[in-house]
């Protein structure tokens, strides 16, 4: 009965990570390319004064794309119509079933994976259930039964399946590197270090391998320089022009889903994953009161960062509002939130500082700094895919074919043979 709940609080855990992630990557996107095209982006909307930044109006929007009606147009094959949306998230969803986002939690009896399952298919099969993906995408260009929906869903199979070829062959050097396919053990074979200084991660023992990976990855999600199956200027808006209300926000969410599935494989298989370098789990476990002193001080100052910049901001802000209008206290209120978080801090460091952490005080410590760094690698490939979304231009449909085909697939071939004569001369001399 324990592994049961014990997985599916896992499942809950990483399902909820990723759908929370959504909201955080739309306003990204907002403001990320209000920036880029010197704009203000999304500023009105506000609950109790409080804007965040025109995070509110995510919110505002998940209300609207609630209220909206449904339609169904006519002459359409209604149950693909109706299921297409719902295959593009939960294939995604599924996905993240083997994706680890710390090592293994032991204390006492336990030995808690810190991934769904751990399958011996590792990233075989996620290569296998996002390949899927194309279905959701097909059945809603076919059954709209709309030219510019047909033409859209053709061009994301012709996309889809150029690009899954690469994607899999950039990453068979990671299996010969380290000798395996499944996920976590890759991770740990990144705990080492080359050379005696540099970490052992995928992106310095498979640079070129890196490389052909996000190409291929930017593709697999549909966006900028690769979304020709939705190119509005071309064909409206490609597979879900005749979706509306909640069946069009799965989809928006689906593409959100497939970049944090896409930037989470990144992160496990080029930038050491969960690892934080010349911080083993071991020493992670042995120096866990220290390793929270500094996570807790380290607290403190973001926090206290934060409140000088709304204490700032709250002077730029003076005016801007009708008299009365609560959106003039926006500072002060974030401002004293963050002020209230750097007490909370003080105190623990006050009440931790000179005690030592129990066993599983400090596995939990080193569970939290492992899952810290995942996130934190994690957002900074969300954010590129967003950032390279908003600088480059949309690839014409030929020069999509090219690449694909004449470009990264040979040099994936290259890339396989130039790794496995380096294992086979690494193998000779150390034997």
């Amino acid at each position: 009965m324990d592994i049961y709940l014990i997985g599916f609080g896992k499942a809950v855990f990483i399902w909820g990570l990723a759908l929370t992630l959504i909201p955080v990557l739309i306003w990204f996107e907002r403001k990320g390319a209000a920036f880029i095209q010197d704009r203000v982006g999304p500023n009105r909307a506000a609950i109790l004064g409080l804007r965040l930044g025109g995070f509110i109006h995510n919110i505002a929007d998940v209300v609207k794309l609630l209220m909206k009606e449904m339609l169904v147009p006519r002459h359409v094959s209604a149950w693909y119509f109706t299921l297409a949306p719902f295959l593009g998230i939960t294939i995604g969803l599924f996905a993240f079933a083997v994706i680890p986002w710390a090592d293994n939690l032991r204390f006492g009896r336990w030995d808690i994976p810190m991934q769904v399952t751990s399958l011996n298919a590792g990233v075989l099969y996620i290569l296998s259930i996002t390949s899927l993906n194309v279905y959701g995408i097909v059945l809603a260009g076919w059954s709209s039964n709309n030219k510019y929906s047909l033409l859209g869903g053709l061009r994301s199979t012709a996309q889809m399946v150029s690009y899954e070829i690469p994607l899999g062959l950039s990453i068979v050097g990671i299996f010969m590197v380290f000798g395996t396919v499944q996920l976590n053990e890759i991770v740990r074979g990144q705990g080492d270090l080359l050379f005696g200084f540099l970490p052992r991660w995928g992106l310095f023992v498979q640079p070129l391998g890196f490389v052909l990976f996000l190409a291929a990855a930017f593709a697999e999600t549909n966006r900028n320089p690769f979304d020709v199956p939705e190119g509005e200027s071309e064909i409206v808006a490609g597979y879900h022009t005749e979706y509306s209300g909640v069946r069009f926000a799965l989809f928006y969410m689906g593409e959100y889903v497939a970049i944090v599935l896409s930037a989470a494989m990144v992160t496990t298989l080029y930038f050491g994953g969960w690892q934080i370098p010349y911080l083993p789990t071991n020493s992670l476990v042995l120096h866990a009161s220290t390793v929270l002193k500094v996570l807790l001080v380290t607290g403190v100052i973001v926090f206290s960062v934060g409140v000088l910049l709304c204490l700032r901001y709250d002077k730029r802000l003076a005016g801007t509002w009708p008299k009365g209008d609560l959106r003039n206290q926006e500072g002060k209120i974030l401002a004293t939130i963050f002020a209230v978080l750097v007490v909370v801090h003080l105190a623990g460091i006050f009440l931790l500082w000179p005690r030592e952490l129990p066993e599983w005080g400090s596995a939990t410590v080193a569970l939290i700094a492992q899952l810290s760094a995942f996130a934190i690698k994690l957002l900074f490939f969300c954010w590129m895919f967003i950032w390279v979304r908003w600088t480059l231009p949309r690839f014409r449909y030929d020069q999509i074919m090219r690449l694909g085909w004449k470009s990264l697939i040979p040099l994936a071939f290259a890339n396989i043979f130039v790794t496995g004569l380096v294992v086979l001369l690494i193998d000779h001399f150390m034997s």
